[in-house]
């Protein structure tokens, strides 16, 4: 097994990417979310395609136009079809002895598959997509807003937990912030917007098979869940992750994932 750095064309631009070789007929390809080179938070994307390789699946990564090694400007994850084709036909041609390709993108990189239809991929594994009409990769320390699932899901803990009822009962407690929080409970979701509406008709169209994983107390995540089916039979959780699964406990759930998909 080896890690192999090169360039490879998008039109006439040259995009960096690395395959961690294995001998496998499935390959996993990771694209990146948001403004992250392709080593990811914590460099996460280069560890986890190390050990999918090691578990004998090719693994191809690649930074997008205007990103980390590759030529170009960066103009979003809704102009990034191009570099997911082109990294699709380098992906096939470096490990010919591929024939299925599944795709994993988290955030703006699952919404990206999911406009483009999921085209050239044989199975997609999406993780907390971007739903937000402004593009995620602009302002990367940009947090989306609670939804009232979550909000609600955080004072229902809170009310089980008998530190804070002694912290209310004490005054401890900021009412105005309190009744604020209340108040952005009670209010219905937001209606699904119209990139997520693409997305949902972008999938339709997409005829293998997908998995959708959340992680529970990601932002990015909740907000796709309120404008999604939650009874979606495609949906995994993870339980208390972050965005990025950078616990151990998660990594390995999200590494589990993503065999299984492979396997499938």
């Amino acid at each position: 097994m080896n890690r192999l750095h090169f360039q490879f064309g998008c039109g006439r631009l040259k995009l960096g990417g690395t395959l961690d070789t294995a001998p496998g007929k499935t390959g996993l390809l990771i694209v990146s979310g948001g403004n992250e080179v392709r080593s990811g938070a914590f460099a996460g994307q280069s560890q986890l395609a190390h050990r999918i390789a090691g578990a004998g699946f090719p693994t191809f990564r690649f930074d997008r136009r205007g990103i980390g090694d590759s030529e170009g400007e960066n103009r979003g994850f809704r102009s990034s079809e191009g570099d997911i084709r082109a990294a699709l036909e380098a992906f096939r041609a470096m490990a010919p002895q591929v024939e299925r390709i599944i795709a994993f993108g988290n955030c703006d990189a699952a919404s990206a598959l999911m406009l483009m239809q999921g085209q050239g991929c044989d199975g997609l594994v999406l993780s907390n997509p971007w739903t937000i009409e402004e593009d995620g990769s602009e302002d990367p320390s940009s947090e989306p807003q609670h939804t009232p699932d979550a909000i609600r899901a955080r004072y229902f803990e809170k009310l089980r937990n008998p530190r804070e009822i002694a912290r209310l009962l004490r005054g401890g407690v900021n009412f105005g912030k309190l009744l604020r929080g209340i108040t952005s409970s009670l209010r219905p979701a937001p209606p699904p917007s119209s990139l997520a509406q693409d997305m949902r008709e972008g999938l339709d169209q997409f005829c293998g098979a997908v998995t959708f994983l959340v992680a529970t107390g990601d932002r990015t995540a909740q907000l796709f869940e309120a404008t999604w089916d939650k009874n979606d039979p495609r949906i995994r959780r993870c339980d208390g992750a972050g965005h990025a699964y950078v616990e151990q406990p998660h990594r390995e759930w999200l590494e589990n994932a993503i065999l299984a998909a492979l396997r499938g």
